[in-house]
């Protein structure tokens, strides 16, 4: 998937780089910092660092990954937040993510992950520090192809637009339903018996003539491959827009295309769902083609009727409210 949100230790990531949060100097700092610099090996990674320090705020710098199971490290500086030029430090914070993609592109890296720059000591508030990255990382996948990958320790580092998480909380409240598994009385034997004799009759008076296997099968429903393609000629969108709006990659929708016998995840499904900007009842439909159905018993699926219902389409912000409810994110 191209933006996954993962609760992972970026040091452990076996992705072509990780980007370390770097101050201007790239000396070896706290936190997630320090964390990456023992793991690679201080010593050969700071002296690597000396070599091409210092770098401006919102710049970047790269580096060998030494002992990390990444190939390359690249060091974003990113901005000291300040509440009175907040414009100012959305361009720096905005330009750190772009110039370390631009930095991956350039070494040939296919994946890559960061962490929330900025969102420690250097107080950028978490949750418009993840709306920048959000954003950015968003602009870059437009016209290019890479894994993105941003790796938080845990909730509490990872915040998003409260007034949005409320909007979403009062919509589960009243549309989920916790199932619940009813406890049945065991029946008496004359009460099995009668039942026995009643099935047979009921059969016989009130069956409809059964359907032949094969009327059945000549009947079936559109291919759910076939409705999509459809579907995407009638919103007027190109293929390439749709699967970068899916949040899913290029392989991976070609082989949904061709259709022969694939059925891709609900998750998939979903989020082509939303990058098609269905309806509701549209979605439904897709789900229908391919055996799946939208259920008020799953909360995963409240969510994601939620932001259909009210025609939110952007999957990024989608995944961060999932991610949010440990819930499974929409593409893959």
């Amino acid at each position: 998937m191209p933006l996954t949100i993962i609760r992972e230790d970026i040091t452990r990531m076996a992705v072509d780089a990780i980007v370390n949060a770097a101050n201007k100097d790239l000396q070896m700092g706290g936190g997630v910092c320090g964390a990456i610099f023992k793991a690679a090996g201080a010593e050969a990674l700071q002296a690597a660092c000396n070599k091409v320090s210092p770098i401006q705020t919102g710049k970047a710098a790269i580096t060998p990954g030494f002992s990390l199971p990444a190939k390359y490290v690249i060091h974003a500086a990113g901005p000291v937040y300040r509440r009175w030029d907040k414009e100012e430090s959305r361009a720096l914070l905005c330009s750190a993510y772009q110039e370390s993609l631009r930095l991956a592109e350039e070494h040939g890296c296919k994946s890559i992950a960061f962490p929330l720059i900025s969102s420690g000591i250097y107080g950028y508030p978490k949750d418009e520090a993840l709306e920048v990255a959000r954003t950015a990382i968003e602009e870059f996948l437009k016209g290019h192809e890479m894994e993105v990958f941003l790796t938080v320790f845990d909730k509490s580092s990872f915040q998003i637009s409260k007034a949005l998480l409320g909007d979403v909380e009062h919509y589960i409240d009243q549309h989920f339903v916790e199932t619940r598994q009813a406890k049945q009385r065991v029946l008496l034997q004359v009460e099995k018996e009668a039942l026995g004799q009643a099935l047979p009759m009921m059969a016989v008076a009130g069956a409809a003539p059964s359907q032949g296997l094969d009327d059945l099968v000549k009947n079936l429903d559109e291919p759910f491959s076939d409705t999509l393609l459809k579907l995407i000629d009638q919103k007027g969108k190109t293929d390439v827009e749709v699967y970068k709006r899916a949040n899913i990659d290029r392989k991976l929708f070609s082989k949904i295309r061709t259709g022969k016998g694939y059925t891709p995840k609900k998750p998939t499904i979903l989020a082509l769902a939303i990058a098609l900007e269905l309806t509701l009842e549209e979605t439904d439909d897709l789900l229908e083609r391919a055996g799946y159905a939208l259920s008020h018993a799953s909360k995963f699926d409240v969510i994601v009727e939620y932001f259909i219902v009210n025609k939110k389409y952007n999957i990024f912000e989608m995944n961060e409210v999932l991610f949010q409810y440990d819930q499974p994110l929409l593409g893959m």
